[in-house]
């Protein structure tokens, strides 16, 4: 593609060099440039695009789009007031606007987004769709998968996978949309045909400077979607969001429990074996069963049923569809065991899922529950005391422990969960080493006790200091069951 087009409706300061040159890709890590490539120079919040210039050029990159007034011979610049929004359209043009041929599934929220993209991967395939999935565990293109480093990619990474999944025949992509991927411009030019909104409790208040903040972020999705807009109208945040979109020009649908929406759940059950309900949605009801126990379970499929109702999918393939699913790797997870309890990991790091999962857990636990939990370090240390409290209050042992403490160091960070402990009750312990306390909370589960671990879900691994260790909760509570 000549660069004059890839740069196509960009407000540009100024051009220094020749615009009807070939660029043969994109990229906005130097390392990753080649031969006709276009450098993208982002200034980052740890390093500076504009610094690796020179090594981009010595790599073959003959173009590159700053925010800074630079010139090197033989090269063209193209200036523009911010790169990163930029890059976003730069590479919508470069992959030909590929958002704009399938359909794309926006989910946004703190909590289920992984549960429901999942759920509509399942389902749409049962459909006879192919679907690409983009989300905090994997993406996976129609054909080949693998792991995510991030919720929601960059701008680049994000467009190029969307034109390998055109290539490979998707007809739909189920994509998580993080709030750093709203604010950060990431999905910017992408065009959403259904945007579904989950809940919002305090999360990235390291990034964002408070809630407000944090919900407007999410609620940008839903100006760029163009089929229709799915909210959970019993959240707050949803109240919110459906107030601003609700006169907007595409359909805004409502899912809930509490409040009178346009799809429901009434005659809830939920046990051990999984949840059920009676559906009601504007043209029909139906039973459901879903074999995953909690409240948070109902919430999900709602928003996941409400999509395939808005997409045309008919009632008996979503229905057999979520009797039969496998669940979300790292989501309520069991580890088998021949005990008598059940042993389950989670991702649940904020207080709200915290407290939704150990919620659950109580719902059929026939003994006690004994949970193990901590918190990341830098990240937004004001959730901290708020899960010392949720996870003494609905634990009748409770452990805690580091998660992945980063360049924090672990002993400060439980510090910080233990101002929300009650010392007068006796049903807490530190044990720093997440192993041991995994191993100590399995070790005192009874026959009908439940043992919670969580924080981590599907990650295999532990960030201590700037490294990653391997790590997996439900290997070690595999292996350490093993030997009992």
């Amino acid at each position: 593609m000549l660069l004059s087009e890839a740069v196509k409706g960009l407000d540009i300061i100024s051009v220094k060099g020749n615009l009807d040159i070939e660029i043969t890709d994109i990229q906005y890590d130097s390392r990753k440039v080649s031969e006709g490539t276009l450098f993208v120079c982002v200034k980052g919040f740890v390093s500076d695009g504009h610094k690796y210039i020179n090594s981009a050029i010595e790599k073959g990159a003959k173009a590159f789009l700053v925010e800074d007034d630079i010139y090197v011979e033989g090269c063209t610049f193209v200036r523009v007031k911010n790169t990163r929004k930029d890059m976003a359209n730069v590479a919508d043009n470069f992959y030909d606007h590929p958002s704009t041929k399938f359909d794309v599934i926006g989910v946004t929220g703190t909590n289920g987004k992984t549960s429901i993209t999942t759920f509509l991967n399942e389902i749409l395939t049962r459909a006879q769709k192919r679907v690409g999935l983009i989300g905090t565990i994997k993406i996976f293109d129609g054909v080949k998968e693998v792991t995510s480093s991030s919720t929601t990619p960059e701008s680049v990474d994000l467009q190029h996978q969307f034109d390998n999944m055109l290539n490979n025949g998707c007809d739909y992509c189920a994509m998580e949309v993080s709030s750093h991927s709203l604010a950060l411009n990431r999905v910017d030019e992408t065009k959403f045909k259904l945007g579904i909104f989950t809940n919002l409790t305090p999360d990235h208040l390291d990034f964002h400077k408070d809630l407000e903040d944090y919900r407007k972020a999410k609620e940008k999705l839903f100006f760029m979607t163009t089929g229709a807009n799915i909210i959970n109208i019993d959240d707050e945040g949803g109240k919110k969001i459906y107030d601003s979109i609700k006169n907007l020009d595409i359909p805004c649908y409502t899912y809930g429990i509490d409040n009178k929406s346009d799809f429901m759940a009434k005659d809830i059950k939920s046990d051990s074996d999984g949840v059920s309900y009676r559906l009601i949605t504007p043209t029909y009801e139906e039973v459901i069963f879903v074999p995953v126990p909690g409240m948070f379970t109902v919430y999900n499929t709602l928003a996941v049923i409400a999509a395939c109702y808005n997409l045309g999918i008919d009632k008996s393939i979503y229905k057999e569809g979520l009797r039969i699913t496998n669940g979300v790797s790292g989501r309520f997870e069991t580890v088998p065991n021949d005990r008598g309890m059940s042993v389950i990991v989670d991702y649940a790091h904020t207080p709200d899922a915290l407290e939704n999962v150990l919620k659950t857990s109580k719902e059929f636990a026939k003994g006690r529950v004994i949970s193990v939990f901590g918190c990341g370090g830098d990240r937004d240390s004001e959730k901290r005391p708020l899960m010392g409290e949720i996870g003494q209050k609905y634990s009748d042992i409770c452990f805690l422990t580091s998660d992945n403490p980063r360049t924090e160091d672990p002993h400060a960070i439980i510090e910080d969960v233990l101002k929300g402990i009650d010392k007068n009750i006796d049903n807490y312990n530190v044990v720093v080493d997440r192993k041991e306390a995994i191993e100590k909370a399995i070790s005192l589960g009874k026959e009908g006790d439940v043992v919670i671990i969580t924080g981590k879900g599907h990650e295999d691994y532990q960030v201590i200091g700037t490294t990653k260790h391997h790590f997996d909760d439900k290997e070690v509570a595999r292996e350490f069951l093993s030997s009992l």
